[in-house]
């Protein structure tokens, strides 16, 4: 089995920081490309920065300048520092990752569990 499993949300406010961290555990092989998304009530989750295996990176428009995506390959873990927090940053953050477990033949997708981070004003 594989977990992913998010740390580091809660309240802060606006222009105000916070670090998240997502930790991949189990029988992982090897892991691809690592994402985190976003949700608000009602509205679809949404994709806000992603990592390739060999360091590339892509943002949203609204967190570019804002928020780094990074990870640490030796600990399967990604991290998102978010600068700047404005209160349309508040939601659900989820990390998700391709991950190839020794059982399997190919990547599979795993999502974490969320946590919530709201932003004041």
């Amino acid at each position: 089995q594989v977990q992913l499993v998010e740390s580091g949300g809660g309240l802060v406010q606006a222009g105000g920081s916070l670090r998240l961290s997502c930790a991949a555990s189990g029988s992982i092989f090897s892991i691809n490309g690592m994402r985190w998304y976003r949700q608000v009530p009602g509205k679809q989750r949404g994709m806000v920065a992603g990592i390739s295996s060999g360091g590339s990176t892509n943002y949203a428009d609204s967190v570019k300048g804002r928020f780094t995506i990074s990870r640490d390959n030796a600990k399967n873990t990604v991290y998102l520092q978010m600068n700047s927090l404005k209160p349309e940053d508040t939601a659900i953050y989820y990390c998700n990752a391709d991950i190839l477990r020794a059982a399997d033949a190919s990547y599979s997708v795993h999502w974490g569990q969320g946590t919530q981070v709201t932003v004041s004003s």
